[in-house]
């Protein structure tokens, strides 16, 4: 009940964010159920397929005006529904214009396994799956009921990629991510152009255990509940949002055979560390959160490569589910820089998706996807947008050198981040970025590093956000 309440206050503070950026109803005149994914079908035809939990994929023209959306694929009768089962993911063969294949994960009736398998599109009718193709990879049982992962995706190479959750209930009692014999708790890979060995696919040569030593369909290790991950068609790394305990969500990028650490670590930091390796075995992550007040659950996305948002371009895009906080990103030569957040979501996020151009669509839990309108470059100067009880005390243009207390009131407990920016919108400090109890703060932002000239900074909470100018002059 807390938390639904969070949430009712996000809902109605989440209009006086002053970002630049604006979320745009992309297709207003269809609503969706539960839609846990979008995507394209790489034939150039620039259609829309959303995949809806409750085992509905629907396919409509990629045009804001669309009235209606047809029924692609219907699996209401084959799969399991509630807590975080369903039909949960779509991929489309790399050559789907001309062998009609693609593929799907959905948690089974009556068990609850998770089932990868391949459909065939009917010939002559693009928009119409053929049910009765079924052509099943991969059965996987699942001893919970929740994290069941769920993505399915080609990556450059070809070969289909599949996140797959510890098996659910809390803690994985079962030690299964870290368990090389089992297939929970890992991104696996394989090759579904060839079949060997008894399967109905094949084992890229290159994962770690394709001689041996694991099974060998393993890709990575120790994951918990990888909730979407996708690939930078640029840069080829992969990026991936890994759902935490109850302290810590985690952004992974996600490379052959490296261990993410779960159960022994959660993000940074141990959690069940019997039995575990030296700690430089394992690969952390490129950044965490902490899961306190609204924020519970990380949303994996997008390197942003977008037309619509160019200030956006190579940014990792991601989001807590319950806070609707969105952050991006820049990762460049191992380091990271350009880490804020930069929208607050209208509803609870889902997943996201992209389409034929690489626009980012945002999948929401009101039923509506999302795109992004506007831009986040320059700086809005219009005054403090936060709600009564917040303040910041710093006038343009209140010259300083080299330093400047920054001083702010929080009436009651939130999540604070003030961060620096300069006039391009650059992000070049960041000073606050924690929860903070109800009182008056200072917090000193150190120039001798940087040239004269003007600067911003803006406060943003989950009520609001509000930004002021300040002059250094050496």
């Amino acid at each position: 009940m807390k938390k639904l309440f969070v949430m009712a206050l996000l809902a109605f503070f989440s209009a006086t964010s002053n970002s630049q950026i604006s979320y745009t109803n992309a297709f207003p005149n269809i609503t969706f159920t539960a839609p846990v994914f979008l995507t394209h079908s790489y034939d150039g035809t620039n259609r829309i397929f959303v995949v809806q939990q409750n085992g509905l994929i629907r396919v409509f023209p990629n045009d804001s005006s669309a009235t209606s959306a047809v029924t692609f694929l219907n699996l209401t009768n084959k799969i399991l529904t509630g807590s975080e089962r369903g039909l949960l993911g779509l991929a489309f063969h790399p050559n789907y214009e001309t062998n009609r294949y693609f593929y799907v994960n959905y948690t089974r009736q009556p068990d609850g396994a998770t089932i990868v398998s391949r459909f065939t599109t009917e010939a002559g009718n693009p928009n119409k799956a053929d049910s009765l193709s079924e052509y099943i990879l991969l059965t996987i049982a699942q001893p919970f009921s929740n994290h069941n992962g769920g993505m399915v995706m080609f990556g450059l190479d070809n070969y289909l990629y599949i996140g797959m959750g510890d098996g659910g209930s809390g803690g994985d009692p079962g030690n299964r991510a870290q368990n090389l014999n089992e297939l929970l708790g890992k991104i696996l890979r394989i090759n579904v152009d060839t079949a060997y060995g008894g399967n109905n696919y094949g084992i890229p040569p290159t994962n770690p255990f394709a001689g041996g030593g694991g099974r060998p369909e393993i890709f990575a290790i120790g994951m918990r509940n990888p909730w979407r991950f996708s690939q930078d068609p640029v840069t080829g790394t992969i990026y991936c949002g890994d759902v935490g305990q109850d302290a810590w969500e985690e952004i992974d990028t996600i490379a052959v055979g490296k261990n993410y650490g779960w159960r022994c670590y959660e993000g940074n930091h141990p959690f069940n560390t019997t039995g575990c390796q030296p700690q430089n075995t394992y690969t952390f992550p490129i950044k965490e959160y902490q899961n306190i007040g609204s924020d519970i659950s990380v949303t994996g996305g997008y390197v942003y490569r977008g037309p619509r948002i160019p200030s956006l371009t190579g940014r990792y895009i991601y989001s807590d589910y319950g806070s609707r906080k969105t952050w991006k990103l820049l990762l460049s030569g191992g380091n990271i820089s350009d880490t804020s957040m930069f929208a607050i979501a209208p509803s609870n996020v889902l997943s996201y998706g992209v389409d034929q151009n690489n626009e980012l669509y945002t999948l929401c839990a009101n039923g509506t996807i999302y795109k992004y309108s506007g831009s986040i470059i320059g700086i809005n100067t219009g005054g403090n947008q936060l709600p009564d009880g917040f303040s910041l005390e710093q006038n343009y243009p209140n010259p300083f050198n080299p330093s400047t207390s920054i001083r702010y009131a929080v009436p009651a407990n939130d999540f604070v981040n003030i961060t620096v920016f300069d006039l391009t919108g650059q992000e070049i400090s960041v000073l606050v970025n924690e929860n903070k109890t109800a009182g008056n703060y200072s917090v000193e932002w150190n120039a001798a590093n940087y040239p004269s000239g003007v600067y911003f900074y803006r406060m943003t909470t989950t009520r609001g956000s509000a930004e002021k100018k300040m002059v250094l002059v050496k």
